[in-house]
């Protein structure tokens, strides 16, 4: 007799996780604390992009919707192994070893990639956002390929398909408000006074990055005033549910995903706009330009790095400086090369012809403050070509903060400057898992019936993200936590 099992949350974790176990021959009840429309969790606001790890071209055809497009005969992909993939996780750890949750991501990050198509989750290329024209070819840089068709929605919609194909039945307007347990086994859940029984639970239901009250207990003050750019559902439900459960918290809860976001975008990601456009309240071109905050300062190297491996630590940057904020100036020479997000109709900016005109209209800015700044900027530019294809050494010499990467002065006009904060996407801190995805105790021992995937298995990440790691995290973990909630 097959095993009932029951998923909370309908993002891309506990789609993977249903998918799997109804794979491994499980009934599976999907349980979503929302309505059909805002279904979905995070992954319908995401970019829908994937990281993972490939050797060359032809591990990614067999991924493709389209695989006889003709701008694959000019394309180059690259590589991306296992070894750089750990070792830019690496570089986020502060010091620390790669986690088992770590090491579990890199090495089956391909395999869950297949695993997926083979579901009919297909992807195509990330021309706009993470390839650039050179010699008549397109190359890719930064290690992120792959993105869902029409985005985090395409990915979901794809899932959901998936999972319904297989037998899966999800229910909506169903918040699950309690665990039920008997003689230390988790036996099934409550949905407000009703009862439901399982042989097995899955939890996939996010981080706490929309509740205010744990935002500000576990980040500081400042973040109250943090935009969240996703579902207005990830309360941490699941966390307090498990943890009062005894499950044992796991990895760092004073991290998490930031990034800038439009200063004055709608709280949760702009809930009045279609799921797709949701993603365009980011501005994360500050690469090809600087941030001042209020006094007038630079307070980040904006090209220390491809924006991939930047941009989910500069929005917790730009929180910690004086009002939560900052402006992103560009000169003209660069307008072409900003990402669609930035001449997105609801857009914020100011534009002037001069940069002595542009100056006053940065509200709440030391004018002076910043054009001395900007004029040490352009002093300290160095002659290296601009290339923003690779870290090319455009760097400025003589600042007490470089810029490593893509100095170019900012001296010829019109000039933009757009201000923004930042937007929290998702938490690092969550619950221990074994290596089945069960959730552990803190006394050691797995929990039985208990498994979690997705936002809610701590250690993935420390203090970064290295752009696209996210949705495969939730793939690789909820492809596990459903596998073995079916069989184990």
């Amino acid at each position: 007799m097959s095993k009932t099992v029951i998923v909370v949350g309908s993002g891309n974790a506990a789609l993977c996780a249903g998918i799997a176990a109804l794979e491994a021959g499980a009934s599976v009840l999907m349980l979503e604390k929302a309505d059909e429309a805002l279904a979905g969790g995070n992954t319908k606001y995401t970019a829908g992009a994937m990281r993972f790890a490939y050797d060359g071209h032809d591990d990614l055809i067999p991924l493709l919707r389209d695989p006889n497009d003709a701008r694959l005969a000019t394309t180059d992909f690259g590589s991306y192994t296992t070894d750089q993939f750990a070792s830019d996780l690496l570089g986020f750890n502060g010091g620390r070893p790669l986690s088992e949750e770590q090491q579990k991501l890199v090495y089956q990050s391909g395999d869950t990639l297949k695993w997926l198509a083979s579901h009919g989750v297909l992807f195509e290329p990330i021309y706009s956002r993470q390839s650039f024209e050179r010699d008549g070819r397109r190359v890719f840089w930064g290690g992120l390929t792959l993105a869902a068709e029409n985005e985090g929605v395409g990915l979901f919609d794809m899932e959901l398909a998936a999972f319904k194909r297989l037998g899966g039945t999800i229910r909506y307007q169903a918040a699950v408000t309690g665990l039920m347990q008997k003689d230390g086994q988790i036996i099934g859940v409550k949905v407000g006074d009703e009862e439901i029984a399982a042989d097995a639970v899955v939890l996939a239901s996010g981080g706490f990055e929309a509740n205010d009250a744990m935002r500000v207990d576990h980040f500081g003050q400042n973040w109250a005033k943090a935009k969240v750019r996703g579902t207005p559902n990830n309360t941490g439900d699941g966390l307090t549910m498990a943890l009062a459960a005894g499950a044992a918290s796991h990895g760092l809860y004073d991290g998490c995903h930031a990034t800038p976001m439009d200063l004055h975008m709608a709280d949760y990601g702009g809930l009045h706009l279609p799921p797709s456009e949701r993603k365009n309240y980011r501005k994360i071109c500050y690469f090809l330009g600087i941030m001042l905050n209020a006094k007038g300062e630079r307070f980040v190297d904006e090209g220390e790095n491809f924006r991939n491996y930047t941009y989910a630590q500069f929005g917790r940057a730009i929180l910690d400086q004086p009002g939560q904020f900052a402006w992103q100036i560009f000169d003209s020479k660069v307008f072409d090369m900003l990402y669609g997000e930035y001449t997105f109709h609801d857009a914020h900016f100011v534009e002037a012809e001069t940069l002595e005109a542009l100056m006053p209209q940065l509200e709440g800015v030391d004018g002076i403050a910043a054009a001395a700044t900007i004029d040490r900027f352009n002093d300290a530019v160095n002659d290296a070509p601009f290339d923003p294809t690779i870290l090319d050494g455009k760097a400025t010499e003589g600042l007490d903060l470089p810029k490593s990467n893509w100095a170019q002065k900012i001296d010829t006009g019109p000039f933009r400057a757009y201000p923004v904060t930042g937007g929290i996407t998702f938490t690092y801190g969550g619950l221990k898992v074994s290596d089945a995805g069960a959730v552990m105790a803190e006394d050691g021992h797995p929990m039985s019936g208990l498994y979690a995937c997705g936002e809610m298995v701590g250690g993935v990440f420390y203090e970064g993200y290295p752009g696209g790691s996210g949705l495969t995290s939730g793939a690789v973990f909820g492809r596990s936590a459903g596998t073995n909630a079916a069989v184990g």
